[in-house]
């Protein structure tokens, strides 16, 4: 491990910390923290430590919202009126509500995990089809009905 200290002003100052590991087929992986915590030799190994749990943290989320269809992608524009920015912004909102949901909300939890088909692909294209074909009046008569199917029903139009 290295520490640099690197001081901006007279009011600010700023630690570097890099570590350098060499894993067992000899290959040298590098990973450098910026921070303005103090860095000593009793607390650089926790530093590094939390530093790489974050990083596995942050990975395995954004590894979570491109690959279980929450179609996050690496976008290099913001869009007309950044709309690509606020499709991001609207994603990472609806993220930690799946995560309660699926920690707190027993119907949530048949809904994605039905037998045969416990994926989250399954749950978010059953919900949309869902929204489109039928009208859903609350989050549980929607969970139920993934969880247990629904009949189809006859559309009532309103004539008045």
């Amino acid at each position: 491990m290295v520490l640099a200290s690197f001081i901006r002003d007279e009011t600010e100052r700023v630690n570097v910390l890099y570590y350098i590991e060499i894993d067992k087929k000899g290959n040298q992986h590098v990973w450098c923290w910026v921070t303005d915590l103090e860095l000593t030799d009793d607390t650089v190994e926790s530093m590094m430590r939390g530093g790489r749990c974050r990083w596995r943290i942050e990975n395995e989320t954004f590894n979570t919202l491109k690959n279980q269809d929450y179609q996050l992608e690496h976008n290099d524009g913001h869009g007309e009126k950044h709309l690509a920015t606020n499709f991001t912004y609207l994603t990472f909102l609806a993220f930690p509500v799946d995560q309660i949901q699926e920690l707190s909300c027993p119907k949530f939890q048949q809904a994605l995990n039905k037998p045969g088909m416990p994926t989250r692909k399954r749950l978010w294209r059953k919900i949309t089809s869902f929204f489109l074909t039928l009208m859903i009046d609350s989050w549980d008569s929607l969970f139920k009905a993934i969880a247990h199917g629904a009949k189809a029903q006859k559309i009532a139009f309103d004539t008045s």
